[in-house]
């Protein structure tokens, strides 16, 4: 923990005085190591990421943010709030949130009074409750910079933030006046205050302590830069040491100057054994924070001697709400099927034992990494709609005697048809199954029967144009990938457009390519999303001489042609002219006389210019 590392965050340290001879403890050398949930635990609320930034973007219609998540467990829990900063508690401008996620979470999502749309991952995010937004699911990128270059597409960016292992995040969209126009992502940024590296802060520290014997003496030592003063709450006696002031909670008035401290962690459990601590409780390095929570026990760190063995099994800690969040079914070609993963479930320490549809019949199977239930529209207890079908998952688990239930919902797509259209005009009159090279063709995707209760959108385009060609990007993530495409206004049904200008830079021309496009359809009342594709071949002319444009081999052909023309009539006029000229007027070309009549004088600068010219002079030679 060298001097930059201090000026970016804390170390805490807890240690507890021995109830004996404190020898043993100088004599022990502390090997940091993560600690178990059971035996300590440190939370914290800071402003400052691993790597992010804030832009200002007054004038755009919609406000993007970015947040890259990584956690360490298969299975976590995240509390996602985004609060407006107006007083009235609106927020008018649309915000899009791109979430991006390495492992599942299990999501609970607020954003009262700000209208927010959401990109994710749909196979990693897990809404504990549907949320009431617009969703969008995230192409399948794999770098941070390609996501970047998506979310860009949709507005301007207005931060971005990488966070580590985080169990809620507030996020308050807004403007930021006093930074920069672009946002670029730089390492350890403070990002709402964008403080000064000196700016004093004061940090409230919340201590709990639970000793089981007796009531040792605890020592709370607090490295820090010297700008950090602290509040401390602490339900137990503790002597503090810390390089900023403090003062408790109980008495705010009475400050208290802090002191010198080592700047290294084997510094500062030297300082603890000095103290006559025997017992390190906790050891944290934390980044800039405004509140900080530590709960440990007295006996929880290193001991001087054995520590008592449990006789009884741990009870059962299963988390029977994030369990059935986790219940999320999909229907498909008339079978509605629910898949759980056992590493998942694994992680929420659940032991199940049963897991059935409403009908007690339909079990689940065990295969491999994962329990499937299955069952098509017209058995189990199913009850079908129009577009969704309906039905009850009953969980039984070893720690508890009722089972859970909870009733599933899911779209059924199995009765509409797409269809993709090709039309070589703006009207949309009469699709076609050709076009030529250098045209403009319209697209148009359609859905029947119309059903006003799903929504379908462009989701992306290509033009496959064979093994040999590279496949066209026309849309990705419902926007246009490049200046020869441009989304159009849906038609009064609701059907997406859009037009592209065909070009092929390659010989020989391809003759055929395949139009695909992939649509994404969302119910009304349900959170999940439907992605069904649909092509049509297209048929590539090249236009002929009689056409509005030439090709390459034909312009090629023409050029050469004039050239012959052109050179060969050049030497029959001078060939005509070098014979029928009078004897007395003949002279050589090369030769410069004095001015003659006006008329010869007159020919033969024309005759000059004309050898002058590359053409010419290789036709004489």
């Amino acid at each position: 923990m060298d001097r930059g590392a201090l000026l970016l965050g804390f170390a805490l340290l807890l240690a507890s005085c021995s109830l004996g001879p404190a020898g043993l403890a100088e004599n022990v050398s502390c090997d940091l190591q993560p600690v178990e949930p059971h035996r300590g635990e440190v939370t914290y609320t800071t402003s400052q990421v691993p790597e992010g930034c804030v832009a200002h973007t007054p004038d755009a219609d919609l406000e993007v943010h970015v947040l890259f998540l990584e956690f360490p467990n298969a299975v976590s829990q995240l509390e996602l709030t985004l609060q407006a900063p107006q007083p009235n508690g609106t927020h008018t401008r649309e915000v899009l949130l791109v979430l991006v996620t390495n492992t599942n979470i299990l999501l609970q999502l607020q954003a009262p009074g700000i209208p927010l749309r959401l990109a994710y991952n749909a196979n990693l995010v897990i809404f504990q409750e549907p949320p009431e937004i617009n969703v969008t699911q995230l192409p399948q990128f794999t770098t941070k910079t390609e996501i970047l270059d998506w979310a860009v597409t949709k507005g301007p960016i207005a931060s971005v933030a990488s966070l580590a292992d985080p169990s809620s995040v507030l996020l308050r969209p807004g403007q930021a006046p006093k930074s920069p126009p672009f946002c670029l992502p730089e390492a350890h940024q403070d990002l709402p205050a964008h403080l000064p590296p000196h700016r004093p802060r004061t940090v409230t520290l919340k201590v709990e302590l639970s000793c089981t014997v007796g009531d040792p003496d605890a020592v709370l030592i607090l490295q820090t830069p010297p700008y950090v003063s602290w509040i401390i709450d602490a339900n137990h006696n503790v002597q503090v040491w810390t390089t900023g002031g403090y003062s408790f909670k109980i008495f705010p008035e009475k400050h208290i100057p802090g002191t010198a401290l080592p700047e290294t962690p084997q510094g500062l459990l030297g300082k603890a054994r000095t103290l006559n601590a025997s017992i390190v409780a906790s050891f944290v390095d934390l980044p800039l924070a405004s509140d900080v929570s530590l709960r440990a026990s007295c006996g929880s760190g290193l001991q001087t001697s054995p520590a008592p063995v449990p006789t009884a099994p741990p009870k059962e800690n299963c988390s029977l709400h994030l369990l059935l969040s986790m219940i999320q079914p999909v229907c498909a070609n008339g079978v509605m099927t629910l898949v759980l993963l056992k590493d998942h479930v694994k992680a929420l320490q659940c032991d199940i034992t049963s897991l059935t549809f409403w009908d007690p019949m339909c079990q689940a199977k065990d295969s491999n990494d994962q329990l499937v239930l299955r069952s098509d529209y017209s058995s189990c207890g199913m009850e079908r709609t129009a577009h969704v079908v309906s039905n009850e998952v009953v969980v039984s688990i070893l720690s508890d005697s009722a089972p859970l239930r909870k009733k599933v919902h899911c779209s059924n797509m199995d009765g509409l048809s797409f269809q993709l259209g090709l039309y070589l005009s703006p009207h949309f009159l009469q699709a076609s199954s050709a076009m030529e090279l250098g045209q403009q063709g319209f697209v148009q995707v359609t859905m029947s029967p119309s059903t006003p209760d799903i929504t379908f959108l462009l989701e992306s385009c290509h033009l496959d144009l064979g093994p040999e060609v590279d496949t066209v990007e026309l849309i990705q993530g419902q926007a246009a990938k490049s200046s020869c495409v441009s989304l159009l206004p849906p038609s009064p049904d609701g059907a997406p457009r859009f037009s592209f200008l065909l070009r092929v830079y390659r010989v020989p021309i391809p003759t055929a390519g395949t139009l695909s496009c992939t649509v994404t359809l969302k119910p009304r009342d349900l959170p999940q999303e439907v992605h069904r594709t649909v092509s049509t071949r297209v048929n590539i002319v090249s236009p002929d001489l009689s056409g509005k444009g030439l090709v390459l081999p034909a312009v090629l052909g023409i050029t050469f042609g004039a050239f012959l023309i052109g050179a060969l009539l050049t030497a029959a006029l001078w060939f005509i002219y070098s014979h029928t000229r009078p004897p007395g007027k003949r002279e050589p070309v090369v030769t410069v006389a004095a001015p003659a009549s006006t008329e010869s004088s007159s020919t033969n600068h024309s005759i000059g210019s004309t050898q002058s010219t590359p053409c010419s002079t290789s036709s004489m030679a």
